[in-house]
């Protein structure tokens, strides 16, 4: 059995300047950007999030912008195997997460769990 839950929303921008970019949704949203996350360096920039919400991460990107989501959960080959047998494919491994595309076109991550209280709020799987 393992758990898994919506984990993150990710804005990726495909811009020069990420700091600009995460003004810009930081101000959108109504959020600060919190500078002393330790997601927040190099091409990531985090903003504040309340701890029962998804985080908030604005992403530099060599692909075309666009918004992506993150799924956490506490095993990762369980999780990859779940969706892919409700049609999603594999589009890359990292070290850390997975790529994932699902059958209606849109690409996603699966994560080692990032937020705090998990499993609070996660569906249980067998």
């Amino acid at each position: 059995m393992h758990s898994s839950r919506l984990c993150a929303l990710l804005i990726d921008c495909r811009v020069s300047d990420v700091d600009q970019a995460a003004r810009f949704w930081a101000d959108a949203l109504g959020r600060g950007i919190d500078p002393d996350h330790p997601g927040t360096r190099g091409n990531y920039r985090m903003l504040a999030t309340p701890p029962d919400e998804p985080i908030v991460q604005i992403q530099r990107v060599e692909h075309e912008s666009r918004v992506h989501i993150d799924i956490e959960t506490d095993d990762i080959p369980a999780e990859v195997a779940r969706l892919e047998a409700l049609g999603a494919q594999v589009v890359d491994r990292l070290e850390r997460w997975v790529v994932m595309q699902a059958p209606t076109g849109q690409r996603f991550c699966v994560v080692r769990v990032q937020r705090p209280g998990f499993p609070k709020n996660a569906t249980q799987w067998d």
